[in-house]
């Protein structure tokens, strides 16, 4: 007697990617931004949470494009509203993701990539452990050095800053979920969005239809 052909199982009409949060940290000139950018392009599902910051601007920078340029007093004023996800004073200023942004592009199902240093992701890993966070590491301090040098956004005591305290971050890369060596540009970018990938198709943020 022939055993019966298992039926197959039915599957949702329709399965939706739920969105979710992913944080790319790692010293100044690591080539978070970079990474970022090339992330952007590939997946259109991307989007980038525009974070605030006390710091001048840069002659390469628009404001509300890379951040919101805004005071010392209103930052201030808006942490006292609870306005940021995190906040964190860096180099000596101040850095802050707005909290709502974020939610409400998670609940359009994107995913919303946030460029911070690395005392501001792991601020974010504390409050939302459910972010994905990659950690951008740089091959060296000389390729640190000479990166920033030739970004030529900061003045040569700014760069000594970041410099000193560059040993002290990179020291962290073990307490994040993923870790790219930013040697290659390519292979990173590459690595990148695979992580991306992988993330959307875990089976927790499936939404069915």
């Amino acid at each position: 007697m022939t055993a019966a052909t298992p039926a197959s199982p039915q599957l949702p009409a329709r399965f939706t990617p739920g969105g979710f949060l992913m944080v790319l940290s790692g010293p100044s000139g690591a080539g978070k931004g970079t990474l970022v950018e090339r992330l952007l392009e590939a997946r259109p599902d991307c989007i980038f949470a525009v974070s605030s910051t006390t710091r001048p601007i840069r002659s390469t920078e628009t404001d509300s494009v890379e951040y919101r340029f805004i005071d010392r007093a209103e930052f201030e004023r808006r942490v006292t509203q609870g306005y940021f996800l995190e906040w964190a004073e860096v180099h000596g200023h101040l850095y802050g993701t707005p909290a709502d942004e974020v939610a409400q592009l998670e609940q359009m199902g994107r995913v919303v990539l946030l460029d911070v240093d690395v005392q501001g992701g792991e601020s974010v890993r504390r409050l939302r452990p459910d972010a994905v966070s990659v950690f951008v590491y740089p091959p060296s301090l000389d390729s640190l050095r000479q990166r920033l040098a030739r970004r030529g956004t900061d003045g040569p005591e700014v760069v000594a800053q970041r410099l000193q305290n560059a040993p002290g971050e990179m020291a962290q890369w073990d307490r994040f979920d993923y870790l790219l060596v930013n040697d290659n540009l390519e292979q990173a970018v590459a690595q990148l969005i695979a992580i991306h990938d992988a993330e959307r198709a875990r089976v927790s943020r499936l939404r069915t239809e």
